[in-house]
């Protein structure tokens, strides 16, 4: 297989994201003029990540990880509450 950006990716390489609850957000990023942009996640939800995403670290023998906003794929939601029975 050829690309011509000469990065091969063989199709064992692909995975599907992995997925995890968000326990902790902090305020957020900053700008290049220093003014704070909140964070769209919230803690509770269930986000999806890229399988190398984030940094894992160790905190009271739990395993986390830790990573930008920018690195979660999507927010999953329960559609199925939300449609009216009928």
């Amino acid at each position: 297989m050829y690309c011509a950006g000469g990065i091969i990716i063989p199709d064992t390489a692909k995975k599907e994201p992995s997925q995890g609850e968000v326990i902790a957000v902090g305020p957020g990023g900053r700008d290049e003029a220093g003014k704070l942009i909140p964070i769209d996640i919230e803690v509770g939800e269930r986000v999806l990540f890229g399988k190398w995403s984030g940094t894992e670290v160790k905190i009271d023998g739990q395993d986390l990880l830790i990573m930008k906003e920018s690195d979660i794929m999507g927010v999953l939601t329960d559609v199925f509450s939300k449609k009216k029975v009928a």
